[in-house]
């Protein structure tokens, strides 16, 4: 990434650049405001370090004039000692972070850090929504570029132009009849005829077998004229038998005859009809436990496994959450006819870290959920539902940092009430871990000396002692 260091002090700008370059950025300096323009104009960075006092035209000045654009860098504006007022007034105006001096070299690396992986993060959503067309035609409506969905697409390549049975597995949400209907488009020979999909979970038992097969007239009370069932609706072409597991054993028997005999007899009827049927199940029980547990038949069961494809849970593929959040909130915002709004970093970070239980489905209403009720240009956190945001899926680690244990009462005074946070989150982190110092800085992402640097500037260094056996543990009842 490129740094560009704004300091009218020759050694600040030397001891910054030394930092920074140890850790590979690419490091450009300028001493006023003047030089900063002809350095952007050269070669725009992607990060501005920018220090308030300046010859000429002032940082914040400066950085007015950045945020009349658009595409302006990220700020960390470097102010003096006491002049948190400034800070605010700076964060208010659009500086990522602020950095007071004196400040050791580990928070630099630290705030550089953080702002570094938002700006990673932007350009990662800019390629994906740049991408997000050509990938739904080359993929089709399998959105994503995971590892696992890889493995997906090139089961799918091998079995769409045969007639194999498949049978789709993975948890409620994961998209198996996305998966199904990729199958059917893909088949040169079944594109043609129809798809029809059965939820067995849905229908009565007592129904699914008329739904399925068909009935003739009189064949129960209120069956008043003969029907055609799926599978006759689906001649030619594909069906698709979702949540196959919940399906009754008459009805069982009854497929495994049609899927053997390729034909079909309607509920109350004698005839026997033929029916030229591909046949894609789908379930996210464990079906051999249901063999075993008497449940499921075997038979049926090998018939229907002739290839398993295994969809993995979203929790699996994190990699392809953001570009399925960005083709959700296209398609909400031409449903609902809603103004168009790019997803923050820090809204894709907590999409990305949530455990999600309802998968790809829960994803999908996630987003539409908080792009309705959201206001401003952004998605951000703040527009994700609560429930989602405090819900007990959520990884432990971003669920157990938050809370009113963090709440810090609001008085007006920044430099004391971000004291106060930082001394809570930090409490938590420590407490957390045992009262192990290294292990707490590793969750917070600090260097070690620079936690210890923290817990005495906070009054915290003699309230906690690390475990045991570790050597570079503060000693207890010891600032030092």
């Amino acid at each position: 990434m490129r740094v560009l260091i704004v300091d009218d002090e020759e050694a600040a700008r030397y001891g910054m650049r030394r930092a920074l370059g140890q850790l590979g950025h690419d490091i450009a300096e300028a001493g006023s405001v003047a030089e900063a323009r002809d350095e952007m104009s050269a070669q725009p960075p992607d990060l501005i370090l920018l220090d308030v006092n300046l010859p000429g035209q002032s940082g914040l000045e400066f950085l007015h004039e950045l945020q009349q654009n658009a595409d302006a860098p990220l700020t960390v504006l470097i102010t003096a000692h006491g002049s948190e007022r400034m800070a605010v007034e700076a964060i208010k105006v659009g500086a990522y972070d602020y950095l007071p001096k004196p400040f050791e070299v580990e928070d630099l690396r630290l705030v550089v850090k953080n702002a570094l992986e938002t700006v990673r993060l932007r350009r990662e959503n800019e390629r994906l929504r740049e991408t997000l067309a050509r990938a739904g035609a080359e993929q089709g409506s399998l959105i994503g570029s995971s590892e696992a969905l890889r493995r997906v697409r090139a089961l799918i390549d091998k079995v769409a132009e045969t007639d194999a049975t498949v049978l789709i597995r993975g948890e409620s949400g994961t998209g198996k009849e996305l998966v199904a209907r990729e199958i059917h488009e893909r088949s040169s020979a079944r594109r043609r005829g129809a798809f029809v999909a059965v939820n067995c979970a849905a229908l009565p038992s007592e129904l699914i077998e008329s739904e399925l097969f068909g009935h003739e007239k009189g064949a129960f009370t209120g069956a008043a004229t003969r029907r055609r069932g799926k599978f006759e609706q689906a001649d030619g072409g594909t069906i698709f038998l979702d949540e196959i597991g919940d399906m009754s054993a008459n009805v069982q028997a009854k497929l495994l005859r049609a899927l053997e005999e390729r034909r079909i007899e309607r509920l109350g009827g004698n005839e026997s009809i033929p029916v030229d049927v591909r046949i894609i199940s789908a379930t996210h029980r464990p079906l051999e436990q249901e063999i075993e547990q008497g449940n499921f038949r075997a038979d049926l069961f090998y018939r229907l496994r002739v290839v398993t494809i295994e969809v993995a849970p979203l929790r699996e593929r994190r990699e392809d959450i953001p570009v399925l959040a960005e083709a959700f909130a296209r398609m909400t915002t031409e449903r609902y006819k809603l103004p168009a709004r790019r997803l923050a970093p820090s809204a894709l970070r907590q999409l990305i870290d949530y455990a999600w239980p309802g998968n790809v489905r829960e994803l999908r209403n996630t987003i539409e959920r908080a792009l309705i009720l959201a206001e401003g240009e952004e998605l951000t956190a703040r527009d994700l539902p609560e429930d989602f945001k405090t819900g007990s899926a959520q990884p432990r680690a971003s669920r157990e940092l938050e809370g009113d244990q963090l709440a810090v009462p609001f008085t007006a005074d920044f430099r004391q009430d971000r004291r106060e946070f930082e001394r809570r989150y930090i409490t938590r982190c420590l407490e957390e871990s045992g009262g192990n110092v290294t292990r707490a800085a590793a969750i917070l992402g600090m260097h070690r000396q620079s936690l210890q640097h923290k817990l005495r500037e906070l009054g915290l260094a003699r309230r906690y002692v690390a475990i045991a056996g570790d050597e570079e543990a503060m000693p207890e009842n010891s600032d030092n």
